[in-house]
């Protein structure tokens, strides 16, 4: 009984900040550019659920709890809701879904890239993250899937370029993504 619950709350954690956020949205409550503010913050939330999933197996090594395993798909599949929405909001907010622009918005703004490539990576682990694929892939889907350390290192590029200020909150996010990274080159391996 308790996995469902443990799932369950999960589910209504990763749920609540898109209802606050548009629910703010709704009210109006975002300032004077409202998309923009929405498009940081599911970029944003994209990011700590990514460092959230890669930090599930440390969790499981430090605390002896299996647990953590359960939610490890949930919080990947949340992840790529958010980086999904985020890319939608770019789309809709930023362009108007004038595609025409995009070729000159990727040469001006490289970071655009970055954060497609780290969209694309997470595309392929959603579509890979079920039972099929699993026994298909083999051992390959274990290495299929760490690419998601790869696209962290590009999310936190992408992030990097954006920002004008405030590179507390990357130095925060890059120091985790770091030594999720070194733990998983020179830490404890998964069996």
């Amino acid at each position: 009984m308790a996995q469902p619950l443990w799932r369950c709350g999960v589910f209504m954690l990763a749920l609540l900040p898109l209802l606050f956020w548009f629910y703010q949205a709704q009210q109006g409550l975002l300032g004077p550019d409202p998309g923009k503010v929405l498009l940081e913050h599911l970029g944003e939330g994209a990011l700590i659920l990514m460092l959230l999933t890669l930090s599930l197996t440390p969790l499981q090594r430090i605390t002896l709890w299996s647990g953590w395993s359960l939610i490890r798909r949930q919080l990947g599949l949340w992840c790529f809701c958010y980086a999904s929405l985020h890319l939608m909001s770019y789309l809709a907010f930023l362009l108007n879904f004038d595609f025409s622009r995009l070729n000159h918005e990727l040469w001006e703004r490289p970071y655009i890239l970055l954060g497609f490539g780290a969209w694309l990576i997470l595309l392929l682990l959603s579509l890979t993250s079920n039972a099929f694929s699993r026994r298909k892939l083999g051992k390959n889907w274990k290495l299929l899937h760490r690419l998601l350390y790869l696209g962290l290192v590009l999310a936190l590029l992408h992030l990097l370029l954006i920002l004008r200020s405030d590179f507390g909150s990357w130095m925060l996010y890059a120091g985790v993504g770091l030594i999720l990274i070194l733990n998983r080159l020179f830490g404890l391996r998964s069996p």
